[in-house]
């Protein structure tokens, strides 16, 4: 018989943790704040500390100092309080406090506690996982222990591979998180497009490779060969058309096995032989036909936002408190104009968004990160010759994209300076107008990517002011505008 008491014992471990006389440990984090603590107690409870403390060298005191600057002294003080106690404590906190949280306690090898907050988001977070998608996906692939999240991502992608393989970004994606979609049997995608994904992921990490093929050596080929080894075992090669194996494949056959691609060109022609090569089955595809992919990216939603981006600016369109999640988004985003496409004349605007209600205009500014907006809930009109539109649910935003951390909104404050529809003899200066001089395009040589004329004034027509840079012009690189339409309408 044994009798338990570990209440009483975590309450000492944890007045041993105020105890100031006998720590030989100071850890320093982020703002400058330090934590003392007990070298036999962190060895004991944390392999990490195990094997960073036997590698420091103690000061004349005989103490040893850890830095960890990239974790804040809120969530390093809930772990040092596991650590001693064997509890973990967080009340009206955010998610992504609870999300970081999970993060460090992986950081510190604390597997118990990592995995309680994985399962906790997933259970009762999954909206928040959902509209802060790229976020977390990026986040849990950094390591490999994540394996529950790692589902719960990849069954979103399965089914919506365009959050990923669209992105601007995906040549940065992680090796194992590539693998891993890779080998899923239910990957929405056919599979010649899969392929032509994976070759561009391949030469992504080769910045050095030539962008002509026809320049490409023997070396180059095999350079790709060698970065794609993990990734050519997963395609699914006798599932994809006999044409775009001459097309799409055969250009790159120098990067496949020998004996694979005299399978593929026996099974080409007779198809019911035996091949020495592994076939793997098709992908399941749920639905009855994927849509055909064109050189114009035409399954892309945007060149510049996300669909993370879109569930954010649909919160902000019906005043909610909460993000929508990627799954309840109650609006489409119909694109209407691109620059990239029509032009960057501010004529074109006026053009092809007159009569247009409930659009939104993105931009991405020229030089920095920023992707700047604003919300129309009225109709652009561009035959009264001028005038102002009058609401109270116009807004301008800028988005959280690369190194901006955070979006900001800012709600239309003079509603009866909301929008403005310029005089007929402007608009081939003068693009999307919103409040008076609080954010506007406007080229005097008709193309807005040619000068530094568009301008984001801090005035007391908006909330406040939705770019930090030190002046108000900017030049863009694109821009868009797209007409919300609600779903099921």
């Amino acid at each position: 018989m044994s009798f338990k008491f570990f209440d009483k014992l975590s309450q000492n471990f944890i007045e041993l943790l105020s105890d100031k006389d006998d720590y030989n440990v100071i850890i320093e984090v982020k703002n400058e704040k330090s934590f003392t603590a007990h070298s036999n107690v962190l060895k004991c409870r944390s392999p990490y500390f195990r094997k960073e403390l036997k590698n420091i060298i103690p000061d004349e005191n005989n103490i040893k100092t850890i830095t960890k600057l990239n974790i804040s002294d809120e969530i390093f003080d809930i772990i040092l309080k596991y650590i001693y106690g064997g509890i973990v404590t967080f009340e009206n906190v955010e998610t992504k406090f609870i999300f970081d949280l999970m993060l460090t306690a992986n950081e510190f090898e604390i597997e118990e506690v990592t995995k309680k907050l994985e399962n906790h988001l997933i259970e009762t977070k999954s909206s928040w996982l959902k509209s802060h998608f790229s976020l977390v996906y990026r986040s849990i692939f950094r390591e490999t222990n994540f394996k529950n999240l790692e589902k719960f991502c990849n069954d979103i992608i399965a089914k919506h591979p365009s959050l990923i393989f669209d992105g601007e970004d995906f040549t940065y994606l992680q090796e194992s998180a590539l693998v891993s979609l890779l080998k899923r049997d239910d990957l929405q995608l056919e599979e010649v497009i899969i392929w032509e994904y994976i070759i561009n992921w391949g030469i992504g990490q080769n910045s050095a490779l030539p962008l002509n093929l026809n320049e490409w050596t023997k070396e180059n080929f095999l350079t790709l060969k060698t970065t794609l080894q993990q990734c050519l075992p997963l395609i699914r090669y006798f599932h994809i058309p006999s044409a775009d194996i001459w097309k799409k494949v055969k250009p790159y056959k120098k990067i496949l096995d020998k004996q694979l691609w005299e399978d593929l060109n026996q099974y080409l022609v007779l198809p019911d032989e035996p091949v020495k090569s592994i076939i793997l089955p098709p992908r399941t595809i749920l639905a009855q036909e994927l849509p055909t992919r064109t050189t114009e990216q035409a399954k892309s939603l945007s060149t510049i936002i996300t669909y993370e981006h879109v569930a954010e600016i649909s919160s902000w369109i019906d005043r909610k408190s909460s993000t929508y999640s990627l799954t309840n988004t109650p609006y489409e985003f119909q694109l209407i104009l691109r620059g990239s496409i029509n032009g960057f004349n501010p004529q074109t605007f006026w053009d092809i968004c007159n009569g247009q209600a409930s659009t939104i205009v993105i931009m991405k500014v020229k030089g920095t990160e920023e992707i700047l907006g604003g919300y129309n809930p009225l109709i652009w009109d561009a035959n009264i010759d001028g005038g102002w539109g009058k609401t109270n649910d116009s807004f301008i935003f800028s988005l959280k994209n690369g190194n901006i951390q955070n979006s900001i909104l800012s709600r239309v404050k003079r509603s009866e300076y909301a929008i403005c529809n310029v005089f007929k003899s402007q608009q081939k200066q003068y693009g999307p107008y919103f409040g008076c001089n609080s954010f506007f395009m406007y080229s005097p040589i008709s193309n807005f990517t040619l000068d530094n004329c568009g301008k984001c004034n801090n005035n007391s027509y908006h909330e406040k002011p939705i770019r930090t840079a030190a002046i108000s012009n900017f030049s863009i690189v694109d821009y868009e505008v797209f007409k919300v339409i609600k779903k099921n309408s």
